[in-house]
């Protein structure tokens, strides 16, 4: 599937997934022969985006097509492309529980099997910034470091990574669903967390083993 369609599929489903609301939050993918990277463009509606509306930027940052403002997220989405060359695709979500930590400056400890495959360990959270800030994107790199696949932005939703979109939906469904269950769990006890020799174990055996 052409880059541009593929970001209009995606931001259908991140609209139908209820992982942000609005116009808010956004999507991007990299090509991985020639660098460039595709981002949904700024203020409108998923459901009404065309494979036109998409901006394209060559992978030393300059916008190369798109007759749209990009979002105003793009350096951040290119900052991480830049720091990371495994990352294929980025979503910025705006998902509640997930949320609520970012807003407490806590992060997200892998309390379940699925966050210790999906994400690693703990989900960490930046220090605030402006949205669309070179501080932001700064500290979203710090935050995922060599190999995080998710951080949380103080008071500003989440930012989720994978080796494609598919993978990238995938962190970002098992970030919240375990933010859901951590926000849950505290209110009746102490969840416990997973030991981290067991979360290693869980992360390689995802990539490297549970596969056909």
């Amino acid at each position: 599937m052409p880059f541009c369609e593929q970001l209009v599929q995606a931001g259908r489903e991140l609209l139908g997934s209820g992982l942000t609301v609005e116009t808010w939050g956004n999507i991007s993918c990299r090509d991985p022969v020639t660098g460039n990277v595709y981002l949904t463009p700024s203020a409108m509606a998923y459901d009404r985006c065309t494979a036109a509306d998409m901006v394209v930027f060559a992978a030393d940052g300059t916008q190369i097509d798109g007759r749209r403002r990009p979002s105003v997220e793009a350096a951040m989405h290119l900052s991480v492309y830049r720091a990371r060359g495994d990352v294929q695709a980025i979503l910025h979500t705006h998902r509640v529980y997930s949320t609520v930590f970012g807003c407490l400056g806590e992060k997200i400890p892998p309390i379940i099997d699925e966050a210790a495959q999906a994400l690693g360990g703990p989900v960490p959270v930046t220090a605030y910034a402006l949205p669309g800030s070179e501080q932001l994107a700064r500290n979203c790199v710090d935050a995922l470091g060599a190999l995080g696949m998710a951080c949380l932005l103080r008071s500003h939703g989440a930012v989720c990574c994978g080796v494609d979109m598919a993978g990238t939906f995938k962190t970002a469904r098992v970030l919240e669903m375990t933010a859901q269950i951590y926000y849950m769990a505290r209110t009746i006890g102490t969840p416990e967390v997973l030991p981290p020799d067991k979360v290693d174990w869980m992360r390689d055996f995802a990539l490297n083993r549970y596969r056909q």
